[in-house]
C-alpha cells in the first residue's frame, strides 16, 4: 500500500476537526493533521509539508479565502 496522503484539516471548531480526522483516517488512506487557525495553520505550513488542506471557510481572525492568499506563494 502506498504512504497516506497527508491533509492539513484548518477548522475553528474542535468538534468537527475531532469527527473529520476520525472519517478520513478510517480507510487508511489519509494522515489527518489538525490545527484550530489560519494563522496557527500558517506557522505550521513553514515546518511541515502537507498533499492536501482542508479549511473551514468562516473562522476568526482570517477567513478561508484569506488562507488560501495566503499560503497560494508557498508552492501549494
Amino acid at each position: 500500500m502506498a504512504d497516506a496522503i497527508r491533509v492539513l484539516y484548518v477548522d475553528d471548531e474542535s468538534g468537527l476537526l475531532e469527527i473529520g480526522k476520525l472519517f478520513l483516517e478510517e480507510s487508511g488512506d489519509f494522515s489527518v493533521t489538525t490545527i484550530d487557525s489560519a494563522s496557527a495553520a500558517l506557522d505550521f505550513l513553514n515546518k511541515e509539508k502537507f498533499d492536501a488542506i482542508i479549511s473551514d471557510y468562516q473562522m476568526p481572525g482570517m477567513d478561508g479565502i484569506q488562507f488560501l492568499v495566503e499560503i497560494t506563494p508557498c508552492g501549494l
